[in-house]
């Protein structure tokens, strides 16, 4: 061998190292705006990114429905007050930012069948208002939060174990109390977890806005070479949630019921199944669509890959809070826009992104239960459940 070629091989791999660890820095040092990173899950997600380096630049109206004062934010965050439809506001406080995750979104499957305008407003004049300005301020990489929501219900199979690609169930027979998923011999489907590949099915308009959402900034990123990146949210909880918002999280919701003495209100009969994800593996899952190279134009489920029963978790947290007591109102009635059962396949996600859950519900709710506890709280989903009625969209 060559001894000349010792020193140059030595020397090339020195250029490498310093390449690499340019190339580190230069992601760890990304300027990150996150629209609504005042909310529940954005406090985590910029927390997340500032561990790991990242600059973070926060933009959020502040709801009074979500907040309550002003919300405690990680140190080192820039935070702008500002509405997503302000297009002057937007443009500004995207200067100097090349990565955004766009999290701003009203949020609630039931509000979202009666205050219409707010929704479509909100979610997506606002999306439009940031893809507008991002046409003057361009970003390398765009994440938005969909939801899973988008599948109406989630992917079933039937007693001889062939999918059903379209399962969903008739208002009528729901109306009747037909809580279950029939398949073509009229016999219950068999719920599995839900893939990215599930066809569409919109049930309400929250999940209409959220997937023009979705799709406006996939073909954003498509027309303008912007690496356009949707992450499907399942349901999300641990500390932080809107406790006395009752369109926030199933888990919120049920916490703030039984801090208040109340019994947790379930809809139908407890049995249909969500998937629960912690908001600390969903602020990593955000992290790696930031930072995984060459997954511009991709759909990923975010969940904990387990599914639980509505009714199930409610006794399960009502144990954690010393309520057992309290034991669930099973209303026997259902609610316009809910579907029975979507937990998550994240197989996709656990292969392009390294995302691994870290937190079981199980495992989780004596952290949660423990921040409850420190929190003042005022219930409000009796008057949900009115809004609701006097709608009529509970039957």
């Amino acid at each position: 061998m060559d001894g000349r070629a010792e020193p140059f091989a030595a020397l090339r791999c020195l250029l490498e190292d310093i390449d690499t660890a340019r190339g580190q820095r230069e992601r760890n040092l990304t300027n990150v705006l996150i629209t609504g990173g005042c909310g529940f899950i954005g406090r985590h997600v910029a927390a997340e990114l500032i561990r790991h380096g990242h600059d973070v630049r926060i933009y959020d109206a502040l709801i009074e429905q979500v907040h309550e004062g002003t919300p405690d934010l990680p140190e080192g965050a820039q935070f702008i007050r500002g509405d997503m439809c302000d297009a002057g506001a937007l443009r500004d406080a995207l200067a100097g930012c090349d990565a955004v995750l766009h999290l701003a979104a009203e949020v609630g499957v039931g509000q979202s069948m009666y205050e219409i305008a707010r929704y479509v407003g909100a979610n997506d004049l606002g999306t439009a208002i940031l893809l507008e300005a991002l046409l003057d301020h361009p970003v390398k990489r765009l994440v938005v939060a969909s939801s899973m929501s988008v599948y109406g219900e989630g992917r079933y199979i039937a007693a001889d174990g062939s999918p059903i690609g379209d399962a969903r169930r008739e208002p009528d027979a729901v109306r009747a109390g037909q809580w279950d998923v029939p398949g073509p011999d009229g016999q219950p489907l068999r719920p599995v977890p839900t893939d990215e590949s599930k066809p569409i099915d919109l049930a309400s308009i929250y999940a209409l806005t959220k997937y023009a959402q979705e799709r406006a900034v996939l073909i954003f990123g498509t027309a303008y070479e912007t690496e356009a990146v949707a992450l499907r949210l399942f349901n999300v909880f641990g500390a932080g949630q809107a406790l006395s918002n009752p369109y926030t999280g199933v888990l919120a919701n049920f916490a703030s019921r039984l801090a208040s003495g109340e019994r947790p209100t379930i809809f139908e009969d407890g049995a249909q199944q969500r998937d629960f994800v912690h908001v600390e593996d969903v602020a990593r899952a955000f992290r790696l669509a930031l930072e995984t190279p060459d997954i511009g134009g991709e759909v990923f489920n975010i969940g904990s890959g387990h599914a639980y029963s509505i009714a199930r978790v409610a006794e399960l947290l009502a144990a954690e809070m010393g309520r057992d007591d309290l034991a669930p109102e099973i209303t026997g009635r259902a609610r316009a826009g809910d579907i029975r059962n979507c937990f998550a396949d994240i197989t996709k996600a656990r292969e392009r992104l390294g995302f691994a859950p870290e937190y079981r519900l199980e495992e989780s709710l004596g952290e949660f239960v423990e921040w409850v506890r420190g929190q003042t709280v005022t219930d409000r989903g009796a008057e949900m459940r009115r809004q609701l009625e006097a709608r009529r969209l509970v039957s």
